[in-house]
């Protein structure tokens, strides 16, 4: 079995970030990790991304795929919410989804797989 589990990711205030992943992505602390500016944040099947202070790096094709149970409420809740998107659940090349952006301008496209099967469809 291959299976990616941990992944780095260099931001500008992993504070910030950690709140953001939490409160908008769903991830919970794993740990922190002050001494090095840095924390744990794992989702529900276990991958841990650790936020580290570092060199953000801006490129507009470096993109995150995040699965949620359904892409369209988790829209409305977010946008009700104040969350900006790129764009709101939509047909696009990689099939349907929203866009977002997280404090960094890393983008992550959300999506689930009834919406991605009905609608995505190429």
């Amino acid at each position: 079995m291959i299976r990616l589990d941990h992944m780095s990711l260099p931001v500008s205030d992993w504070r910030r970030s950690r709140d953001w992943w939490r409160d908008v992505l769903g991830f919970k602390v794993e740990f922190e990790m002050p001494d090095r500016s840095a924390v744990a944040m794992v989702d529900e099947t276990d991958l841990t991304v650790f936020l580290e202070n570092g060199e953000v790096i801006s490129n507009p094709v470096l993109g995150f795929t995040v699965q949620v149970d359904d892409v369209e409420a988790r829209h409305a809740e977010l946008a009700a919410a104040g969350t900006e998107f790129v764009h709101p659940p939509m047909k696009v090349f990689w099939g349907y989804g929203a866009v977002l952006l997280d404090p960094d301008g890393y983008r992550l496209h959300l999506w689930d797989e009834t919406s991605m099967r009905e609608k995505g469809g190429g």
